[in-house]
């Protein structure tokens, strides 16, 4: 199935490909690992669903909704592994500005929503490069987090509690979207 009543799917061909990973690995697979099988996993529970459905709020009042998890992470792996952790100077806020502070979860919109994907999956590439050009967990960050320094373990173990704590959001919205579940 490539279309639902309200239009094409946004993502589809999505595999489950992950595995238990480095089981007994250094602490730098293992961070990497889940890392990356969380990062699989947002595609898991967005994929055969039109935009219609990755906008559709589930439980009011919140205004989260599937696509707009993917647009937090979007800006979630730019700031911790692009601004923090090597300083840079020039990564857009994708969706959160000033006049809309919570614009990745507020903002969202069927029309934009298979761009919104795709700037998740060419944020994560840049991300992932990033961070494998960083092979150092405790030399501090080049940039400061509220001016105060973190290194590479510390943003790691954050994103991967970032990213579970939305996996959990996401379970329940894909969930009321249309009875999916699973891990």
């Amino acid at each position: 199935m490539t279309q639902t009543e309200n239009g094409p799917l946004v993502v589809t061909g999505v595999v489950d490909a992950r595995t238990d990973g480095p089981m007994s690995g250094d602490e730098r697979a293992v961070l990497d690992h889940w890392l990356d099988l969380y990062r699989e996993t947002v595609l898991l529970k967005i994929a055969d669903l039109d935009a219609e459905q990755l906008c559709r709020r589930s439980v009011p009042p919140s205004t989260m909704s599937l696509v707009g998890v993917v647009r937090h992470l979007t800006e979630v792996e730019a700031y911790w592994l692009r601004v923090v952790l090597v300083d840079e100077q020039d990564v857009p806020d994708y969706y959160c500005t000033v006049e809309s502070r919570d614009g990745d979860f507020d903002d969202v919109d069927p029309r934009t929503a298979a761009a919104d994907v795709e700037a998740y999956r060419a944020e994560v590439a840049r991300t992932r490069a990033v961070a494998a050009g960083w092979r150092d967990l405790d030399v501090p960050a080049r940039g400061l987090r509220r001016g105060k320094e973190v290194n590479l373990r510390w943003i790691l173990v954050h994103l991967v509690e970032e990213y579970a704590r939305h996996l959990g959001h996401m379970d329940l919205l894909r969930e009321a979207v249309d009875g999916r579940t699973g891990y």
